[in-house]
């Protein structure tokens, strides 16, 4: 007979880990299934994110605006340095090391909640039964009570710039490059293409990133937007709008890009590594069962209600591989969630209130709607902005680019966004975004005490100038 769990979840990354912990904690007998291995051929737990998305792409951002900051921006707090050098091979192995560590951290995590690991490729089969078939092929099949589907996400390809993991890569290989790139493409200008454009171009790379889209960043703030665009820029990114790449012709140890612009015309860029950064897909190659009664959606995600519920009773199913925003932290709070719902409890998950974050530097923000959103719903509206330009926090920081800005109700002063290009706009963010949960105003953020001096003086200044009572900036108060 085989071994029956009241939970097994397929997937180890923020959705599937933070589910099978919740659910062992409330006295769920829990198994979590994984296939991902590492570089050195050992299974390890943490997914996409832990070990080649969020945690090493910030260890490089991390990483080379340090180099930045020690070559370009010390002067001016009176520090004189010498040549700056950055050994990339130095780089790479700290950000192995962080993953070594965090990943290291699952399965440390998993022994004290007693989630049992195991180790394979799973499939969901029908009558919550989940098949795993380790890497020499053997086959074991499990039951449980209830499954949790949390597959993940891959990177999505492009036939005009197939893959090869050399010369064109994706998302992943752009984290192992071993020398900086003189010439480097980023196809895509979304959340990855900046942030491994911005890595690079830190670095020394001569940086082109080609958008399709003739917007720059289309689903924010157009306000954040823009100005985020022209900081970008001066930093030395070269982001172009309206390009479409058609093909690309490897050439020795370069590449040869082809698009077209906005008016058809084309044109021609050779570089030495080109990025292909256009978006990720749901990973569900092999995940499913021809029985097993779950239905997909046109796209190809996992159906699911506003429960996180599939087609199959028991069956659930978090994170990249449903809709919504493909966001670690939304995959983690999905799983909390369905591991409480299965446990008999009754939570519920606002997705009107998931934080979105760019890890540039300055970074960008956003918790809520945009205004442009706002406005086509036909709401009045009032905003407080407030620039970094005035902060005394930010100036002694020598990091000023950027501000805040917050979207209210006109009539009831109900916060119904903020958005935010600037230094520590992930956290400042985060404030507003708690602000929401409760259904604050932008009165009560305004009353509330910050201390001073400190960033997050910007968020209450724009809170106050919804309403036309910030202190430091001139009051532009505009009913809509």
């Amino acid at each position: 007979m085989s071994e029956k769990f009241d939970v097994i979840v397929i997937g180890s990354g923020p959705g599937g880990y933070v589910a099978a912990i919740r659910a062992a904690q409330l006295g769920l007998k829990t198994a979590c299934i994984e296939k991902w291995k590492n570089k050195d051929d050992k299974y390890v737990n943490g997914g996409t994110c832990l070990n080649v998305g969020c945690i090493p792409s910030k260890a490089l951002l991390d990483s080379s605006w340090k180099y930045h900051e020690a070559k370009d921006a010390l002067d001016v707090h009176g520090i004189e340095v010498g040549k700056v050098k950055m050994d990339v091979s130095k780089m790479i192995e700290r950000k192995g090391e962080i993953v070594k560590k965090l990943t290291g951290g699952v399965a440390g995590l998993f022994t004290a909640n007693k989630v049992i690991s195991i180790f394979g490729a799973g499939k969901l089969l029908a009558n919550k039964k989940v098949e795993v078939t380790d890497d020499k092929g053997n086959a074991t099949v499990y039951e449980a009570e209830n499954v949790i589907l949390a597959s993940g996400s891959v990177p999505v390809n492009i036939p005009p710039a197939p893959v090869d993991d050399k010369i064109i890569v994706d998302s992943t290989g752009a984290l192992e490059f071993t020398e900086t790139p003189k010439r480097l493409g980023v196809i895509g200008a979304g959340v990855i293409g900046l942030e491994l454009g911005s890595v690079w171009n830190r670095l020394g790379s001569d940086v082109v990133v080609l958008e399709a889209m003739d917007k720059f960043l289309a689903i924010m703030d157009q306000q954040v937007a823009k100005e985020s665009q022209k900081i970008l820029k001066k930093q030395g990114l070269d982001i172009r709008l309206s390009c479409r790449v058609t093909g690309s012709e490897i050439k020795g140890e370069e590449v040869v890009v082809t698009y077209q612009d906005k008016e058809g015309k084309e044109h021609q860029e050779t570089f030495d590594k080109l990025i292909v950064c256009v978006g990720r897909r749901p990973y569900t190659e092999g995940l499913l069962a021809e029985d097993a009664d779950v239905k997909m959606d046109e796209r190809g995600f996992i159906y699911v209600n506003d429960l996180c519920m599939t087609s199959a009773p028991g069956v659930w199913a978090v994170g990249d591989v449903v809709r919504g925003p493909m966001l670690a932290h939304k995959a983690s709070e999905e799983g909390v969630v369905v591991a409480e719902r299965i446990a008999g409890q009754k939570p519920m998950m606002n997705y009107d209130v998931i934080p979105n974050v760019i890890y540039t530097h300055p970074e960008i923000a956003a918790v809520g709607r945009t205004e442009e959103q706002v406005k086509a719903d036909g709401e009045p509206y009032n905003i407080g902005s407030f620039p970094f330009a005035v902060n005394g926090r930010a100036m002694a920081a020598n990091d000023t680019q950027g501000f805040v800005k917050i979207i209210a109700h006109a009539e009831t002063d109900r916060v119904l966004g903020a958005h935010i290009v600037g230094p520590s706009a992930a956290d400042l963010v985060q404030q507003v975004a708690i602000a929401m949960e409760f259904g604050s105003s932008a009165e009560d953020i305004g009353m509330t005490v910050f201390a001073h001096p400190t960033l997050s003086e910007t968020v209450k200044e724009a809170a106050l100038g919804v309403n036309g009572h910030a202190i430091h900036t001139v009051n532009r108060k505009k009913r809509k």
